[in-house]
Order: C-alpha cells, then sequence, then structure tokens
C-alpha cells in the first residue's frame, strides 16, 4: 500500500496505521532513516493523549519482543507487516511473505515521488498486488491497484 502525503503529516498517518496493525495482531518493522525515525519514535509516546503505541528502536536489548520495531535495517521483530517511511528502502522480494507493506512518502517532494514510483514497478514486477492511496481529496481514497505479475 503506497500511502502519498499531500495534506497529513507522516507521524500521523503512521500512527493511524500502526494502530490499526496492533489491533489486528500484526507485528511491524518500520524502516527509515534516523530522522524520520526519531520523529516518529517521539510522535508514537505523544500523538494519543490517552496511550502510547508499544515500540522500541533497533539495536535495544529486546529487539525480537517489539511490536513495532523503528530501525534501520532488516526486519529484527519477526513482524510480518513492514511500514517504509523516508528515503529507506527494501527489497521488492521482502513484500511477497508480508502480511502488509505500507510505503510513506511525501508527495511534494520530487525526489520521494520518484522513488515512490520505482519501488511500485519493483513491487509489481515481484508479483506482489500494489495499492495507491491518494488523500488529495480531503480523506484517504483508493486511486489504483495493480496485480503484481505471477
Amino acid at each position: 500500500m503506497f500511502y502519498h502525503l499531500t495534506q497529513s503529516r507522516l507521524e500521523d498517518t503512521a500512527f493511524t496505521l500502526l494502530k490499526r496493525a496492533l489491533g489486528a495482531g500484526w507485528r511491524v518493522m518500520v524502516r527509515g532513516d534516523e530522522a524520520v525515525l526519531s520523529v516518529l519514535d517521539d510522535a508514537l509516546w505523544t500523538l494519543d493523549e490517552e496511550s502510547f503505541l508499544p515500540h522500541g528502536r533497533d539495536g535495544g536489548g529486546h529487539d525480537d519482543l517489539q511490536p513495532v520495531l523503528l530501525g534501520t535495517g532488516a526486519i529484527g521483530n519477526d513482524a510480518n507487516c513492514l511500514m517504509v517511511v523516508g528515503t529507506a528502502g527494501f527489497d521488492p522480494a521482502e513484500a511477497a511473505p508480508l502480511d502488509r507493506l505500507w510505503v510513506l512518502f511525501d508527495g511534494l517532494d520530487n525526489a520521494a515521488l520518484a522513488q515512490a514510483r520505482d519501488q511500485w514497478r519493483g513491487v509489481v514486477a515481484a508479483g506482489v498486488t500494489a495499492q495507491y492511496w491518494s488523500e488529495e481529496s480531503g480523506r484517504w481514497e483508493m486511486k489504483a491497484e495493480r496485480s503484481g505479475a505471477a
């Protein structure tokens, strides 16, 4: 699922998706660059006044126990979902065994748009169905879905 951010902040969209993932019993690896991960780390503690989303940063003593692990490298918490943010990349083959892959990208950044387009093509070529979500209407809507070449 590719999320083209044009109105929402990355941390708000990530928080919503992660909250739903945890509610479904999923484990998530969030892969990003350090700057973006720092913002997300803070947001997961403070965005909801009633609660926080349990998570940790990779390299801690208990990476494998984290329901949400924020990191820059390989999946370290036996996650069945991967969220890619910022300038982080992924191997399209990683997506195939996952229950969910989210790619959140800044729709106002031309480099981020180009990277997301390349990632889209890679996922579809790897045989994974991809969905493109846009918020240009003011709410999230799926605008395209492409089945991967089997």
